[in-house]
């Protein structure tokens, strides 16, 4: 599959759409890598644009500015990032912070890693064996990729000025939680889900349906919140704005 297609999931027929999702893709992954995520999502009503990998094709982050644009497609608009798609979902959202309403941060990248096998490499990006036997009869998946060590910038979540999910496998050894922790640390717009026994890949992991849930919420919570005076500012005075907090949709007092 090439890297510039968009695989596209949208709401059940005769539902209204609630928001559209811009996914990015990690290392060595296409847009349809996302298939599951995608439908699922779909079902509830929120519409999927899922990407190639950026680091692959820098194209595609010239599609999720289209798309973004789009006023074709509902809002609110988030953008979501797995492994460096993450990274660049955060630098598209902290230099283009008109039409990002927030992020979904996934498998933050923190360092170099290096497999020596395909299935250290599978075991390490998944648990689900299901996901595991996708990308190994995935012909346009790229094995090995996860060893690249792209010249990335340094995640500036100080720029960014929306609501911030950040999904992050506790057993994640491509990215240790730890570092990942501290790049969220003291940033409080950043809501950060740890999922126990969770590897690298989260939204395509073992739990996916408790990471998918996870997001349902988040994107629920997103949808009644007021929207911000300053949402297209720039530069100082955006700088200087607080991120908008999310209302508890229910509490659990047990």
């Amino acid at each position: 599959m090439p890297s510039s297609s968009v695989s596209s999931w949208d709401e059940p027929e005769g539902l209204a759409a609630r928001g559209t999702l811009i996914v990015l893709a990690g290392r060595g992954e296409h847009g349809g890598v996302y298939e599951r995520f995608g439908r699922r999502l779909g079902y509830d009503a929120y519409r999927v644009r899922a990407l190639g990998d950026p680091i692959a094709d820098p194209a595609v982050l010239e599609q999720a500015a289209k798309l973004l644009a789009d006023e074709s497609l509902p809002g609110p608009k988030v953008l979501v990032g797995s492994d460096t798609g993450a990274l660049n979902a955060l630098q598209l959202a902290a230099e283009q912070t008109a039409g990002v309403d927030a992020l979904i941060l996934a498998g933050l990248p923190t360092g170099a890693w290096t497999a020596g096998s395909w299935e250290e490499e599978a075991a390490a990006r998944t648990a689900c064996p299901t996901h595991q036997g996708r990308l190994t009869n995935d012909p346009a998946f790229r094995r090995g990729a996860i060893d690249d060590t792209p010249d990335l910038p340094e995640p500036r979540l100080d720029l960014v000025r929306v609501p911030v999910l950040a999904l992050h496998g506790k057993d994640d050894t491509i990215s240790p939680l730890d570092r990942a922790l501290s790049v969220y640390d003291g940033h409080p717009g950043v809501h950060t889900v740890v999922f126990n026994g969770g590897r690298h890949d989260v939204l395509n992991d073992a739990l996916h349906r408790t990471a998918a849930a996870t997001v349902v919420l988040f994107l629920e919570r997103l949808r009644l919140a007021p929207a911000t005076s300053d949402a297209g500012e720039t530069g100082e005075a955006s700088q200087a704005s607080a991120v908008r907090e999310l209302p508890l949709i229910a509490e659990e007092l047990t």
